[in-house]
């Protein structure tokens, strides 16, 4: 049985990039969930949620009930960070960005991922326990790193694979110590995410080539965590007229204005189901 599901963040309208991935998602699973990703309390707000599900309803797509918000299970993600923490694979990181950033420009690091983020130099890896805990019992403001070194060499190899690109590879090691949590956010992305597939019993993660560096992480994670590793399916990126792909930082079309302008729901399917 094929479990797949469609994970957008509240932070923004639907557009026809998330369109193409929701109806990918749906058209190949016997079981398709939505998954609302909202475990940033500023930039997620409710009026976009429901927006989210007014969008996909008026595309024609249907869920099963109930819908996991990630607001509502900290306790799930803070349990695998206290599993990882009990393991020697995580350590507290007292770096602001800023710090991160400029440290990166001293060595003459490029950002990684669309978002801009660098490779963590370690500049806190190796403090002794003696000064982790003076500054955490200060309450500094404090990120969970993964000792990406050691995560490595407690699994070894790793792979998985995409139904589009066959056998990968996992190169976790190419994205540093990556944050699973911070002081006022008690997870991160790539935990929750890692977390969230394992308790739906994903068996099929399908989503935009934008996200397949995230899964070299999610790999590692899922093995460190001891989880099944489902299928991937990483898809193209449908471009706007001017050659980007469609996002929310361009101010991308959004479904709700396209359902105003009374655009047939059963013509976008076919059209966006058409550039697969």
């Amino acid at each position: 049985m094929i479990v797949t599901r469609f994970a957008p963040s509240p932070t923004g309208y639907l557009h026809l990039g998330h369109a193409f991935s929701a109806l990918l998602a749906a058209q190949e699973a016997d079981v398709f969930l939505l998954r609302i990703e909202n475990i940033d309390p500023v930039r997620c707000k409710p009026e976009f949620e429901d927006a989210i599900k007014e969008d996909l309803s008026w595309l024609g797509l249907r869920w099963e009930q109930p819908i996991r918000r990630q607001s509502e299970h900290i306790k799930d993600y803070q349990d695998a960070l206290t599993f990882l923490r009990e393991e020697g694979l995580v350590y507290p990181c007292f770096c602001s960005r800023r710090d991160v950033e400029r440290e990166a420009q001293k060595a003459g690091l490029a950002p990684h991922a669309d978002d801009g983020t660098v490779v963590y130099s370690g500049t806190c890896r190796n403090l002794s326990k003696e000064e982790r805990t003076l500054r955490l019992d200060r309450g500094e403001s404090v990120a969970w790193r993964l000792d990406m070194a050691k995560a490595v060499e407690r699994t070894g190899a790793l792979f998985w694979h995409d139904r589009l690109q066959g056998k990968i590879k996992a190169q976790p090691e190419l994205f540093g110590d990556v944050v699973l949590a911070r002081k006022d956010v008690p997870t991160s992305y790539h935990l929750s995410v890692t977390v969230d597939d394992h308790l739906q019993e994903i068996t099929r993660v399908t989503r935009g080539q934008d996200l397949f560096a995230s899964t070299h992480i999610h790999r590692l994670l899922q093995a460190l965590l001891g989880y099944q590793t489902p299928e991937y399916s990483h898809h193209r990126l449908l471009l706007d007229p001017c050659g980007r792909r469609y996002a929310k930082r361009h101010h991308a079309v959004a479904l709700r204005v396209l359902r105003e302008k009374g655009v047939d729901p059963a013509a976008l399917r076919a059209d966006l189901l058409g550039k697969k």
